[in-house]
């Protein structure tokens, strides 16, 4: 479903700092919805949306200094790398590709960011 130029998802302003919003599957054409997370140093990031502890929804959580906190339990979690960093969560996210073009957000689903 991806192209080499990304699938848009959003406009950056839709997201704000500190936040996330939820991209549904449907148009991502990936296993689960992907949260887009704008930490607040202004960059975006994606992960897949579904925390791994437990089904709670991690563009509904806290997002800063590198991390998002997933709402549920506290599992935080490195928004470029998806790995985890606090407990419960012992499994790491799976992140995505993203990038940002004249204040569009382009999504690569299933890309590693670099």
């Amino acid at each position: 479903m991806t192209t080499s130029t990304g699938i848009r998802v959003a406009a950056l302003d839709d997201i704000p700092e500190g936040e996330g919003i939820a991209i549904d599957k449907t148009v991502t054409g990936t296993a689960d919805n992907i949260a887009l997370l704008r930490d607040d140093d202004g960059s975006v990031w994606a992960l897949d949306d579904t925390c791994t502890h437990a089904d709670a929804s991690l563009a509904e959580g806290w997002v800063e200094n590198g991390h998002v906190e997933c709402p549920l339990h506290a599992s935080k979690f490195c928004l470029k790398t998806g790995a985890v960093d606090g407990l419960p969560a012992t499994k790491d996210a799976c992140p995505h590709r993203v990038e940002v073009r004249d204040g569009e957000v382009f999504l690569f689903p299933n890309e590693v960011p670099a």
